[in-house]
């Protein structure tokens, strides 16, 4: 073990649990340098087992021979372990640390949609949809209720949020996902990405001509490509113009809509079966 004693918030090594920002870590200029956290044992543990290269750690001294003992002994002998207090590693990282285990790890290489989506048959789009939280708790349903991809437009939240990894428990590495682009630039452009690779597409809407989350011409549907929109306006109208079908979720006593997590898990359950 490579075990590195924090005596300076400012070392060499440690500006990717401190200074850095999440669009720093994404590092767009150079992907392949990409780097984000996943934090506790258990995450970090889903994200091992499903290849991703851990480059350091960050706990706490006495998490060396206790909760980060196994991640420990399946990561490289020279990897950096940086350890120190409990209350010095909350003056680096900005919070206190979930079980005191942070790990650095290299982003995996980007997939174009057609690889990710090569041999699904139901997949889910997540269009402007920026909560980190609501991000996170979709990709931890739709891998629990059998979703087989996820594309994500550019102005989502990047599903390797720190935030969004810890409350998807790992599920961001259970599930293959990517970035949904359009040739022309526009939304409407997603869209007829979508239905050139074979998808019926299905925009969650509320509209005269929409039918319910439950209706079987949905369950019959070969190929289906579930769309949802942002937690305040929803999708944007063009979407739902050039969308096949427009599905809802029936709702009582006067409420609209649920929260886009919440109608995500109903939805996957729903679809899925």
């Amino acid at each position: 073990m490579k075990i590195i004693e924090v005596t300076s918030l400012t070392a060499s090594g440690l500006e990717v649990y401190g200074t850095l920002t999440e669009a720093q870590l994404r590092n767009r200029l150079e992907p392949e340098k990409g780097v984000f956290i996943a934090e506790s044992p258990k995450v970090i543990s889903v994200a091992l087992d499903a290849g991703l290269e851990p480059l350091s750690l960050l706990c706490e001294h006495k998490h060396i021979e206790g909760d980060a003992k196994a991640i420990i002994e399946r990561c490289p002998a020279e990897m950096p372990i940086y350890t120190g207090s409990r209350e010095l590693l909350a003056q680096l990282t900005g919070y206190t640390l979930t079980r005191g285990v942070l790990c650095a790890m290299r982003r995996p290489k980007p997939l174009s949609p057609e690889e990710v989506c090569k041999e699904a048959r139901r997949i889910v789009v997540l269009h402007g949809v920026v909560d980190t939280t609501n991000v996170g708790a979709i990709f931890r349903s739709a891998a629990a209720l059998g979703i087989d991809a996820l594309l994500m437009t550019r102005d989502s939240c990047d599903p390797l949020n720190r935030r969004a990894v810890r409350v998807s428990m790992g599920s961001v590495f259970l599930v293959p996902w990517t970035w949904l682009d359009s040739e022309d630039g526009t939304p409407v452009g997603t869209i007829h990405k979508l239905k050139e690779m074979g998808f019926t597409t299905a925009a969650m809407a509320l509209r005269k001509d929409d039918v319910n989350i439950d209706d079987p011409k949905l369950k019959q549907t070969e190929r289906l490509a579930l769309i949802m929109g942002t937690e305040g306006d929803g999708l944007p109208e063009a979407i739902i113009d050039v969308s096949d079908l427009v599905v809802k979720i029936p709702m009582h006593h006067g409420v609209d809509s649920l929260n886009v997590g919440n109608a995500a898990a109903i939805a996957f359950w729903e679809l899925a079966h």
